[in-house]
């Protein structure tokens, strides 16, 4: 069969974009892994795919699944670059489309700049709907790791701390305790604090608290330092595939954290490894806006 797809990306959250209106395909999940090999694939965070909604009051029918095969239920980077593929393709003429999703529906505009704006619904905070394990909600959680990691720089309150002092020797039986909010995005996320961004450990820590048994489906962990009110720096450790270049949700889930903690205002400049998004909310109820750029790369057409 002969696969037609687009490679695009938000920020350097690199995606391959299936139109599975014009042609019929399904992948397996070990066919998505060899595609997202980046040696001897195309090379992808995740795949997307653009179908017929099941629910007639919406336009497209949007899935996300990562590098591991897994499916996704959110991601808002991929979510602009969605809108930015039926438009090319002809798919829609309009600069609004609302998308199904496998927990919803996302609606996107196109900005005259050529910015993509995503509503992102409202956040999830209740610990049942993250998911998260805990008996009551709380704006952050105390969790203990197994395993030692090293953070960087003198830490201040409630930024992620270790509790014990680890060696070479000890890394077996060490664990640390670190202080993160337990939020969805559609997707579940945790959100830490840290004195420095680039002397995170996002490698060693990531992969822990992403596979935490408090997050019984796993967890995007996200990695923050706050310049100002209205401007962070964050890395993001993504399920299902590690660290990326930029994390939509993630960066919505770090605002909404920031503006629970009361360090942010109600719109924060999210700067990550790949560039910049602005992201906007209110509080509450209120729903979370996300703007952005997109690029396409190129379009490929490949035998499977």
């Amino acid at each position: 069969m002969l696969l037609r797809f687009t490679k695009m990306h938000g920020l350097g959250n690199d995606f391959v974009v299936l139109d599975l209106i014009s042609q019929n395909v399904h992948l397996r999940p070990e066919q998505i892994r060899e595609l997202a090999d980046r040696r001897t694939g195309i090379g992808f965070d995740q795949l997307l795919t653009v179908g017929p909604p099941t629910n007639p009051d919406l336009d497209f029918y949007y899935r996300i699944y990562n590098a591991d095969g897994s499916e996704a239920e959110q991601c808002g980077n991929g979510a602009r670059c969605v809108l930015r593929f039926v438009r090319d393709r002809g798919l829609t003429t309009r600069t609004r489309a609302r998308f199904q999703t496998r927990n919803g529906c996302m609606e996107a505009s196109l900005e005259k700049d050529g910015t993509v704006t995503v509503d992102m619904g409202a956040p999830r905070l209740l610990p049942n709907q993250v998911p998260f394990v805990a008996d009551a909600p709380q704006i952050t959680y105390d969790i203990a790791v197994d395993g030692c990691v090293a953070v960087a720089s003198p830490t201040r309150s409630m930024t992620s701390q270790p509790t014990a002092a680890c060696n070479a020797t000890q890394a077996s039986t060490c664990t640390t305790t670190h202080h993160v909010s337990a939020i969805s995005i559609g997707n579940p996320h945790a959100v830490l604090l840290v004195e420095d961004v680039e002397r995170a450990p996002v490698q060693t820590l990531g992969p822990l608290i992403e596979s935490h048994p408090r997050f019984p489906e796993r967890t995007n962990v996200g990695f923050m330092e706050i310049i100002d009110r209205g401007h962070v720096r964050l890395r993001v450790f993504e399920r299902g595939v590690g660290e990326t270049l930029a994390c939509g949700s993630g960066a919505c889930a770090a605002a909404v954290s920031g503006r629970l903690r009361g360090l942010l205002d109600e719109e924060v400049e999210v700067e990550l490894p790949g560039g910049s998004l602005t992201i906007g909310w209110a509080g509450d109820d209120a729903h979370i806006s996300m703007r952005g750029p997109v690029s396409r790369v190129y379009e490929g057409r490949l035998q499977i």
